[in-house]
């Protein structure tokens, strides 16, 4: 015989099996369609929907750990702690697309945190650029009308699930008008909630 916990869960259970969507929980921001999409996390591989982060400013980097730009993700690492609490997270997707990520997800996982102290929210091991690129991706460079063309390229997202701008692997996370351009973003509303 079910219980009401029991029940609930096979009733969630049978609602995700047949396709069924949900609203958003009232009072938190609807994911744009920017945001619609899911990645394992890199420390466990565990599927992490980017609608979570709905209502935040993001800037979303392709990391790769033997780069002669490797060293920004301790400025990465600054910039997501300095701004969190205001909206802005930092989300970093590890990909060999320029044959500078070698490693599994755990070990690049460990060696980010291990080396700069990540704490800000990364992805399992992906495509950015390409034929093969995964959909979020493709969406970034449409948006923007370019791709990522070397490792720690940057995207601007707004809370609205907008993408602002692109950055090369040459703006660094202090960079003056990267930096301006995320205060911008931060000072602007968060979006209507979902009704």
């Amino acid at each position: 015989m079910l219980n009401k916990k029991h029940l609930w869960i096979a009733l969630l259970w049978m609602s995700v099996l047949a396709g069924a969507t949900h609203a958003a929980p009232a009072g938190t921001p609807a994911c744009p369609a920017t945001l619609n999409h899911t990645f394992p996390r890199l420390q466990d591989e565990k599927p992490q929907s980017l609608c979570q982060y709905s209502g935040q400013v993001l800037l979303v980097v392709n990391t790769a750990s033997y780069c002669g730009f490797t060293s920004q993700y301790q400025g990465l690492e600054k910039l997501h702690a300095r701004y969190k609490d205001k909206g802005l997270v930092v989300l970093g997707f590890p990909s060999n697309d320029f044959a500078q990520e070698t490693g599994s997800n755990q070990q690049i996982a460990a060696f980010c945190e291990n080396t700069f102290g990540v704490k800000f929210p990364m992805f399992a091991k992906s495509t950015v650029s390409g034929a093969q690129a995964s959909a979020f991706y493709r969406q970034l460079a449409e948006a923007t009308g370019t791709q990522p063309r070397w490792n720690f390229y940057k995207y601007l997202i707004a809370r609205n699930g907008k993408v602002v701008d692109a950055y090369s692997s040459l703006t660094g996370p202090e960079n003056q008008s990267l930096l301006r351009d995320i205060e911008r973003q931060l000072a602007k509303a968060v979006p209507e909630v979902a009704k």
